[in-house]
C-alpha cells in the first residue's frame, strides 16, 4: 500500500495527532489543543494536495488504493478507496470544518480537553473513510465508526439532556445501520463481491430484489440526512451537542446520508430509484416546508438552526430525486453550501452562548449596537442560509429547483413549485431570528457590556465567509469538479 497516497494521508493522518495526544498529560490543555489543531491543519493540507492531483475532466475514480485485505465467507474484502467528483468536495469540506471546529473549542471546552480532542480526531478518520471507501464492508466499518466518537462528544460534553440526546442519536442511527448490513450481506451473497465497481457491473444478479435493497440502504441514509419523518433525533442532538459537535454534525455527518444515496442507492438500484423518485421528492418537499415552519416557532436560536437543517437537506434530497444532471449537481453543491452556512450559524450561536450562557432569543435584542463585527458577519451568514442571490445558498437551491422543474423522474413541476415556498419561508424565519437577536434597542442590561469578536473568532469565520461569497459569485470551478462524475452517475440511472 502506498502510504504517500493522498487518500491514505487525509484518512489516517489524524491518528498521528491521536497518538501524540495519548502521551500528553490531561493538564497540558494548551499543548493538547495545539497538537489537535496542527494535525487537522495537516489533514487540510493533504486535502489540498489531493485537489491538486485531481483531474476534474475525469468522470471515474481517481488516485485509487486497492489492496487485498481479508476474506469473509470466501469473499474478498478489499481495502479499496478512490475519489471522484461526487466525493472530492465532501473530503475538502470535512478537512476545512474540522480545524475550524477545533479552534472554536479553545475557550468553550475546559473540562476533559484530552478526551474531547482524541474523539474529535477519531471522528475525522471515520468521516474521511466514509467518503472515500469503495468496498461495502470498508464503508460500513467507517460508517459505524463515526457513531462512537459522536456519541461521546454529545454524551460527555453536551448540555443538560446530553445523555438522552446521545442515546437517541445512537439508537436511531444504529437501527438504520442494521438494515444496511443485512442488505450488504444479501448483495454479497448474490454477486460474491463487496467492491462497488464489480457490484455495479453485476446489477442484474440482484435485479429482482432492487426495491427491498434500495429501501434497506435508503432508510439507513434517510435517518442520517435526516429526512422527514425520521428527523426527530436531530434537534435534540444539535441542542445538546457542544458547538464544535454541532458544526461537524450539521456540516459533515448529515451529508453522509445524502452522499450514501448518490454513491450506493442510485448506481446499484436504478430501477427502484426511478420508481421511488416521486415518493422521495414528495417527502423532501414535506421536509422543506415542515422544517421551515417548525423553525419559525422556535424560541431557542440553536433549535431554530437545527430545524432549518431538516428544511435545507430537503432541497438536497429533492435534487437527488430529480435524477438529472442539474438536480444532482445542485444537490452536491448544496451539501457543501449547507455545511458552510449552517456550520457558520452554529459557530455564531456558540459565540453568543459563551458570552451570555443562554440561547433564548428573548434574552438578546439590539446586539448590533454592542457587537457590530459579530452582527455584520452573522447578517451575511443568515442571508446565505436564506438563499439570497450573490451568496452560495442561492446557486445551490436555484440549480436544484431547475433540475426538479424539468425532471422526467419526478414527473411534475409541482415538486419544484412547492419547494420554492420553502425559500420564502426560510427568509421569514431567518429574518425573524435576526431581528429578534440583533436589531432594535438593547433590551437587557446584561448585554450592554458584551465583548465583540476577538481575532481567533474572526479567523474561525473568515474562511467560511470567503467561500460563501466565492460560491455565490463564481460557482463554476465547483461545478467543474462535480459535473463529469454526475453525468456518469445519471447515465447509470438513465430513464429507459
Amino acid at each position: 500500500m502506498n502510504l504517500g497516497n493522498p487518500l491514505i494521508l487525509v484518512t489516517f493522518l489524524p491518528l498521528v495527532g491521536f497518538l501524540i495526544i495519548l502521551f500528553l498529560k490531561p493538564e497540558q490543555k494548551n499543548a493538547i489543543r495545539a497538537v489537535a489543531l496542527a494535525t487537522s491543519l495537516a489533514v487540510f493540507g493533504a486535502a489540498l494536495w489531493l485537489l491538486a492531483q485531481f483531474q476534474p475532466q475525469t468522470a471515474g475514480l481517481q488516485l485509487v488504493v486497492k489492496q487485498a485485505w481479508l476474506t469473509v465467507g470466501g469473499m474478498p474484502v478489499q481495502f479499496f478507496m478512490g475519489v471522484d467528483g461526487i466525493s472530492i468536495l465532501m473530503v475538502l469540506l470535512t478537512a476545512l470544518l474540522t480545524p475550524i471546529a477545533i479552534l472554536s473549542t479553545w475557550s468553550a471546552v475546559q473540562e476533559r480537553v484530552k478526551g474531547f480532542m482524541l474523539f474529535f480526531l477519531l471522528l475525522e478518520v471515520g468521516m474521511m473513510g466514509v467518503f472515500l471507501a469503495q468496498d461495502l464492508v470498508l464503508f460500513y466499518i467507517f460508517w459505524e465508526f463515526t457513531l462512537v466518537p459522536m456519541y461521546f462528544l454529545i454524551g460527555v460534553w453536551g448540555g443538560e439532556r446530553r445523555i438522552y440526546a446521545a442515546v437517541k442519536f445512537f439508537l436511531f442511527t444504529m437501527a438504520g445501520s442494521i438494515l444496511m448490513l443485512l442488505a450488504i450481506i444479501f448483495l454479497a451473497g448474490q454477486a460474491h463481491t463487496f467492491a462497488m465497481d464489480e457490484l455495479i457491473n453485476s446489477r442484474e444478479l440482484f435485479a429482482g430484489a432492487q426495491m427491498l435493497l434500495f429501501l434497506a440502504f435508503g432508510i439507513a441514509f434517510a435517518i442520517k440526512v435526516p429526512m422527514f419523518p425520521l428527523h426527530t433525533w436531530l434537534p435534540d442532538a444539535h441542542v445538546e451537542a457542544p458547538t464544535a459537535g454541532s458544526v461537524i454534525l450539521a456540516g459533515v455527518l448529515l451529508k453522509m446520508g445524502t452522499y450514501g444515496f448518490l454513491r450506493f442507492n442510485l448506481p446499484l438500484f436504478p430501477e427502484a430509484a426511478r420508481q421511488l423518485a416521486p415518493w422521495i421528492g414528495g417527502l423532501a418537499v414535506v421536509g422543506i416546508l415542515y422544517g421551515a415552519m417548525v423553525s419559525y416557532l422556535q424560541k431557542d436560536v440553536k433549535k431554530l438552526v437545527a430545524y432549518s437543517s431538516v428544511s435545507h437537506l430537503g432541497f438536497v434530497m429533492l435534487g437527488i430525486a430529480a435524477l438529472n444532471p442539474q438536480g444532482i449537481s445542485g444537490a452536491i453543491l448544496q451539501m457543501v453550501n449547507h455545511g458552510l452556512s449552517t456550520g457558520a450559524l452554529f459557530l455564531f450561536v456558540g459565540m453568543l452562548y459563551e458570552r451570555r450562557h443562554t440561547r433564548e432569543m428573548e434574552a438578546f435584542g439590539g446586539i448590533w449596537k454592542v457587537m457590530p463585527v459579530l452582527s455584520a458577519l452573522a447578517l451575511i451568514i443568515t442571508l446565505s442560509s436564506m438563499g439570497l442571490p450573490g451568496l452560495n445558498g442561492f446557486v445551490g437551491e436555484f440549480t436544484i429547483l431547475t433540475g426538479a422543474f424539468g425532471s422526467a423522474a419526478l414527473g411534475s413541476p409541482w415538486f419544484a413549485g412547492l419547494a420554492t415556498l420553502g425559500v420564502i419561508l426560510a427568509a421569514v424565519y431567518l429574518l425573524h431570528m435576526f431581528e429578534k437577536v440583533f436589531l432594535g434597542p438593547v433590551k437587557h442590561a446584561e448585554n450592554q457590556g458584551l465583548k465583540d469578536l476577538n481575532l481567533r473568532e474572526i479567523a474561525i469565520l473568515v474562511p467560511l465567509l470567503v467561500l460563501i461569497v466565492w460560491i455565490g459569485l463564481y460557482p463554476q470551478p465547483f461545478f467543474n469538479l462535480i459535473n463529469p462524475a454526475v453525468e456518469n452517475l445519471v447515465a447509470l440511472v438513465a430513464l429507459p
